[in-house]
C-alpha cells in the first residue's frame, strides 16, 4: 500500500470515530458533518470526499460497531470449549461494551432511526449476531439452542440498557 492510499485509510479511520463520538453523544439528527470533521481535526468538504452524505457516515459506523461484535465472538467460538461458550460471549460483549461504550451507544440511537439505509444496517447487524451465536450453540450442544440465543441477546440488549442509564442492579446474577 502507498503512503496515500494508507494516509486514507487512516483518515477514513479518523472521520469515522470522530463520527462515532458525535453522534453518541448528542445523536444523529442533532450531529453535523462539521462537528464530525472538527472532532476529527480536519476540514468539513474532506469528510464528504470520503462520506456523500451524514448517512452514509453513520451507516460505516454502525457497521464498524457490527463487525466488532461479529469479530470478538467469532474470536470466542473457535477458542473456548462448550461448556465455557456463553460465558466467554458474555465476557466478551462486556469487555465490548467498556472499551467502545460509544458504539453501543450509537446502536441503541439507530434502532430508533428510521432511515431505509440505517434500518437495513441494524437488520442486517442483528441478524449475523443472531446467526453466528445460534450456530456456535446449535455446534455446542445446547438444548433449546434458539431460545438460548433469544435469551442471550436480550441478556445484551439489558446489558445495553444498563449501561446507558447507569442502574448496574439490572444486570446482578443470582449466585
Amino acid at each position: 500500500m502507498t503512503k496515500n492510499s494508507q494516509t486514507s485509510v487512516n483518515r477514513r479511520i479518523d472521520i469515522v470515530s470522530a463520527a462515532i463520538e458525535v453522534f453518541a453523544e448528542i445523536g444523529y439528527y442533532r450531529a453535523t458533518t462539521a462537528k464530525v470533521a472538527e472532532r476529527a481535526q480536519i476540514s468539513q468538504p474532506y469528510v464528504f470526499r470520503f462520506f456523500s452524505t451524514k448517512e452514509a457516515l453513520l451507516q460505516e459506523a454502525l457497521e464498524v460497531s457490527w463487525t466488532r461484535i461479529l469479530e470478538a465472538f467469532r474470536a470466542v467460538i473457535e477458542t473456548v470449549a462448550p461448556d465455557q461458550l456463553e460465558k466467554e460471549l458474555v465476557d466478551a460483549y462486556i469487555r465490548i461494551m467498556k472499551s467502545y461504550q460509544n458504539e453501543t451507544l450509537l446502536q441503541m440511537q439507530a434502532q430508533t432511526i428510521k432511515e431505509d439505509m440505517i434500518i437495513q444496517v441494524m437488520q442486517k447487524g442483528y441478524r449475523d449476531v443472531h446467526q453466528v451465536v445460534l450456530e456456535a450453540f446449535k455446534r455446542a450442544g445446547f438444548e433449546k439452542a434458539y431460545e438460548r440465543t433469544m435469551i442471550f441477546l436480550a441478556r445484551g440488549m439489558l446489558c445495553n440498557i444498563s449501561m446507558a442509564l447507569s442502574v448496574p442492579e439490572l444486570m446482578l446474577l443470582d449466585e
